[in-house]
């Protein structure tokens, strides 16, 4: 085998696998929105069949007229928004001052938000749920966005602190010699360079308050404080589970999350600060 065919045999391979990779993890989605278009009786036959042979739209009416579905879209979409939010701001702000500035203690600093993240989440549930409790922010957004913010904050600081550290120095004195004060810079300068770790960091963090089902369950009592992820699981019943619902519901569920990934993807490719300043 000469080294060409070698070479073309290797990258067959590959394709393979990441064809392979694709299927096995989109197949899932592709059934749920298969099963949101059947109706009850066609979800248990066998053999199952891709393609409804029936396709109906009436379990979309049903899940949003039965059950207060837009509001729960709404609490959710709010939480998941304001999280992003706070996430950024702050992330931004202790990221720029990791990366850009000295100071006594810095290291040591990182190192105690760093270690935060060897904390499961569910392992401050209780301490949280005291809190919020204590402070009144029981059933409201504030308990579930203050918690989320902070689950997400080390990791995020972590992202944007090597974002920061990563720009030229060049480009800050020069700002610097033209006149801009520190705000300007950070503003002007680092935050429009630092925008592919600035829509990692958003797109997870939304992602996050999204989906999050065990805090979301554990401060929330009224049902118009519900989230998404709490509201659908009351389609999934101790005897019968509407299956035709619940695809229909998630698959509604899931099209702020392709939205917001598709809005900034783009940030994701990388070297975007390649060219900045010329060598």
């Amino acid at each position: 085998m000469n080294k060409i065919s070698k070479k073309m045999l290797e990258k067959a391979v590959v394709y393979i696998i990441l064809i392979l990779g694709s299927v096995i993890m989109i197949f899932p989605f592709i059934w749920t929105v298969s099963t949101s278009f059947k109706n009850q009786y066609e979800v248990f036959n066998f053999p199952p069949k891709l393609i409804p042979e029936h396709p109906t739209i009436e379990n979309y009416v049903q899940a949003l007229t039965i059950v207060p579905i837009g509001r729960w879209f709404i609490n959710s979409f709010i939480v998941a928004s304001a999280t992003t939010i706070f996430v950024i701001v702050v992330a931004s702000l202790a990221g720029y001052v990791f990366g850009r500035k000295n100071f006594r203690g810095k290291d040591i600093l990182l190192y105690m938000f760093l270690m935060t993240l060897m904390i499961p989440s569910m392992v401050t549930i209780i301490p949280n749920f005291l809190l919020i409790k204590n402070i009144g922010l029981m059933d409201t957004y504030l308990g579930l966005i203050l918690p989320y913010t902070s689950w997400n904050l080390a990791l995020s600081i972590y992202i944007l602190k090597d974002f920061f550290s990563a720009i030229p120095q060049a480009l800050e004195d020069a700002a610097r010699i033209d006149g801009c004060s520190e705000l300007q810079i950070f503003l002007k300068i680092m935050l429009p360079l630092a925008k592919p770790g600035i829509a990692t960091i958003g797109i997870f963090t939304f992602l996050y308050g999204w989906d999050e089902f065990t805090w979301a369950l554990t401060v929330t009592s009224s049902a118009s404080m519900r989230t998404l992820p709490i509201g659908l699981a009351l389609f999934h019943g101790e005897y019968l589970t509407m299956w035709t619902l619940l695809t229909a519901g998630l698959v509604i569920a899931t099209i702020p999350p392709i939205v917001v990934f598709l809005l900034f993807q783009k940030y994701f490719i990388p070297n975007l600060m390649a060219g900045s300043v010329k060598m």
